[in-house]
């Protein structure tokens, strides 16, 4: 099988505007050449966020409208997308990214290591969720979750093949975002493919903040494969398995006791 083509598709938001952020993952892959398999957009990509009450009256039922819409686009450019948003849950509100697929199956991972404000206004998740993708069996990361080596850990024994990460990492420490990106990369001896948010959070009421960016493919061995800075622009790549096998091979962490 030919390696599997990744779009990892930084983007600028429109906080609580669901309907403009999906308009705008429409033709961000409207605009995509054809094989790409999987689009990463960033974290809370549907909806945007803020740490307060505003943002539950932005929130998306994972069995709404708006994911109905992200299935649509899957299903018309055959390829599967994941997409952060706030979750409205039946008791609470979650920091969610969805992976939904061209035939239409879709997997919901909640973010488990809130950051900040977040936990102000969200619930954690529970469970690591890994789902079979084009790059193999791939674990779902939410930034902060970075941080967290036994995250990394969890997935090192699943062996997981890759991880897709999902950030609206502050401009201010963008090099801690290349740097755990990598860091991940090498611990797990996997790709890493990481879609960061760029642009800038300005609401009324709530503090600025000006987003990375900087979207990455990261090899097994830790090397950046190919890489953004802060320009609202899409990254292409391709997962080489050969390379994976071979570093697996070289770097035998993984092997079997």
């Amino acid at each position: 099988m030919p390696d599997p083509t990744v779009a990892a598709c930084q983007t600028d938001l429109t906080d609580l505007d669901p309907a403009a952020n999906l308009a705008t993952v429409g033709e961000r892959l409207a605009a995509l050449d054809d094989g790409v398999d999987v689009a990463l957009f960033p974290e809370y990509a549907l909806t945007g966020f803020v740490a307060d009450d505003r943002v539950h009256d932005a929130a998306l039922d994972r069995d709404g409208d708006e994911l109905a819409r992200l299935a649509t686009y899957a299903d018309d450019h055959d390829t599967a997308i994941l997409a952060g948003f706030v979750e409205a849950g039946d008791d609470a509100h979650y920091n969610t990214v969805a992976y939904v697929t061209p035939d239409g199956d879709r997997t919901f991972y909640r973010k488990r290591n809130l950051w900040a404000g977040e936990a102000s206004v969200l619930a954690t998740g529970d469970d690591a969720v890994t789902v079979d993708t084009p790059a193999g069996e791939t674990g779902l990361v939410t930034c902060y979750d970075l941080n967290f080596v036994d995250v990394s850990a969890e997935f090192a024994r699943e062996r997981v093949d890759a991880l897709f990460v999902v950030g609206a990492w502050p401009g201010a420490y963008s090099e801690n975002w290349r740097l755990l990106l990598r860091a991940r990369a090498l611990d797990g001896v996997r790709w890493v493919v990481g879609c960061g948010r760029t642009g800038r959070r300005d609401l009324p009421d709530s503090p600025a903040v000006d987003y990375a960016g900087r979207s990455a493919v990261v090899r097994p061995d830790g090397a950046v494969s190919a890489a953004l800075n802060r320009d609202e622009r899409t990254l292409v790549a391709d997962l080489d398995s050969d390379v994976l096998a071979e570093q697996r091979e070289f770097i035998p962490v993984l092997a079997e006791e």
